[in-house]
């Protein structure tokens, strides 16, 4: 089964939290997927990963910027065919801002971000934990502290 990450955004924005998360896949010589609630939200979030460090170089883009099967990090607001692990045979699929996927078993693991102060995002992750737990999936929840981030649950 597909491992699941659970991440509670608290103390920091969804852009930050996974363009640290983005650069550890990349490190370890994956391709990431991720998905988000809209185009608008991906291509903002396109922009951000260009700039959010001086230092830093996150190679990504969009279906929009062409040739999206060579992107190491592709940001999109669906899946598009050929069907998953999407055109960039992503090991890893980033799920945001609401997104879902046909098949999370098509990845090696799937990491679920939500915003801790959406209460209906919490209501929607919770359900999401649940039907994944009911799929027989590995399962982890990180919460951001003051020390960073914390596992709370396995199931």
């Amino acid at each position: 089964m597909t491992e699941i990450r659970f991440y509670h955004l608290e103390r920091s924005t969804l852009e930050r939290a996974l363009a640290t998360m983005l650069e550890r896949v990349l490190e370890r010589g994956q391709r990431a997927l991720v998905l988000l609630g809209s185009p608008e939200r991906a291509e903002a979030l396109n922009a951000h990963l260009w700039t959010y460090r001086p230092d830093s170089f996150l190679p990504h883009g969009t279906p929009a910027d062409g040739f999206p099967e060579e992107q190491p990090i592709l940001l999109a607001a669906e899946e598009t065919a050929p069907a998953a692990p999407g055109p960039n045979k992503a090991d890893v699929l980033f799920l945001a801002d609401g997104a879902r996927a046909a098949d999370v078993t098509l990845y090696k693991m799937c990491v679920e971000l939500f915003d801790g102060a959406d209460d209906a995002a919490v209501r929607a992750a919770r359900e999401r934990w649940r039907a994944y737990k009911a799929a027989g999936h590995a399962l982890t929840y990180w919460r951001q502290s003051d020390k960073g981030w914390q596992k709370e649950a396995e199931g």
